[in-house]
């Protein structure tokens, strides 16, 4: 809607040529004058969201924060993904993303493959979790022995560190039992719900996600200790005022009535500085999962 201001009178009779010229380009400065001033002056930021959920909830999720970086920075940010985790890492090694928003391990790839540069992490934990159906007989772990177990994907660093905890319960995948990729952890949570799966692994902040009434149709199991959860990077390229403009918008934004919304909805937490350290603890999830893309090749 172009403000009252720019209403231009191009309806009647009798309007000369010039006058209709007139018209329109009042017109269009009006509409050119609603543009941001930095759409057309600096390309817009990527932000690269990893595919734990549907494409629908990252954009609805993630939205809000984006339009809060785009006032920061003066300059469009656009939410990208990818259809599966194979497809993000490789994405992410090709320098896709911006801004990335990644698993632990991956984090850790990226800094290795890519060079990108840790900023911030959330500040709440995460865990894997091992659901079943609420209604179930199953209420201890080996009782899964000889079943099918759902995943959102073998690349999850909840699904090694769930399969970590079974085989130390004397279960191990493959031999004890099956698992079914389910490509995310809400179609993996509804393998159970629809009784095609004996289990799920999912992640907690997937999980917190899930509509009221699936949640209510698991138990939870198995929860593996505390993971450190999704981990924000930049890519080299990015200009070190830059990220310091994005780490003012991060903060700024958690600041917010709307940015306390979003970390509360997520059980995110707030935002947690991150150094190079903290993610080598995930250097061999990381390396496990290298050899497994390098044997999907």
């Amino acid at each position: 809607m172009i403000p009252a201001s720019q209403h231009f009178l191009c309806t009647g009779p009798a309007h000369s040529a010039r006058r209709i010229a007139l018209c329109v380009l009042g017109l269009l400065f009006g509409l050119f004058a609603l543009r941001p001033v930095w759409a057309a002056e600096a390309p817009p930021l990527v932000l690269g969201i990893f595919p734990n959920t549907t494409a629908k909830q990252i954009v609805e999720t993630y939205r809000p924060l984006a339009n809060a970086l785009e006032k920061t920075l003066q300059r469009r940010v656009e939410i990208y993904s990818a259809p599966n985790f194979k497809s993000f890492v490789d994405r992410t090694r090709q320098g896709e993303y911006d801004l990335l928003l990644t698993a632990p391990h991956f984090a850790w790839l990226a800094r290795q493959d890519a060079g990108y540069r840790p900023l911030f992490k959330y500040a709440e934990p995460v865990r894997g979790l091992l659901v079943v159906k609420s209604s179930s007989s199953y209420r201890e772990v080996d009782a899964l022995r000889g079943r099918t177990i759902a995943i959102p994907d073998p690349l999850a660093v909840i699904v090694l560190a769930l399969q970590a905890e079974l085989a130390e319960n004397g279960l191990n995948s493959g031999s004890d039992f099956r698992t079914l990729n389910a490509d995310t952890h809400v179609n993996a949570a509804m393998q159970v719900v629809k009784g095609r799966a004996d289990a799920a692994m999912v992640g907690q902040l997937p999980f917190l996600l899930f509509p009221p009434e699936v949640r209510r149709q698991l138990h939870v199991l198995l929860e593996t200790p505390p993971l450190s959860s999704l981990t924000y990077l930049t890519h080299p390229r990015i200009r070190e005022a830059d990220v310091q403009a994005i780490r003012k918008g991060l903060l700024a934004f958690a600041a917010t009535a709307e940015g306390q919304a979003f970390l509360k909805k997520g059980g995110f937490g707030g935002f947690s500085p991150l150094n190079g350290n903290e993610l080598n603890a995930f250097r061999p999830y990381a390396l496990q999962t290298q050899k497994m893309l390098q044997g999907a090749q």
